[in-house]
């Protein structure tokens, strides 16, 4: 029997009002943990992750995490 795999693209952002404040948003790591356990919960594991940085109203950055994960679909 063959493994067979679904695949989730998230891209895991913290909210503008940063960027609107200070003049750029860096990512909260407990919210980050919080939202990839919520995932893990239902049976996700993270593929591979990529930061990037993500202009915002033409003069604002956000720190951004493009994140792909898969699960085993069951048979």
């Amino acid at each position: 029997m063959t493994t067979r795999y679904e695949y989730k693209t998230v891209i895991y952002k913290e909210n503008l009002i940063g960027s609107l404040l200070l003049g750029e948003s860096k990512v909260n790591p407990e919210r980050m943990t919080e939202m990839l356990n919520e995932f893990g919960r239902k049976g996700w594991r993270v593929v591979t992750m990529e930061r990037e940085n993500r202009r915002s109203l033409l003069f604002f950055n956000r720190e951004a995490f493009l994140i792909v994960m898969e699960r085993v679909i069951s048979a």
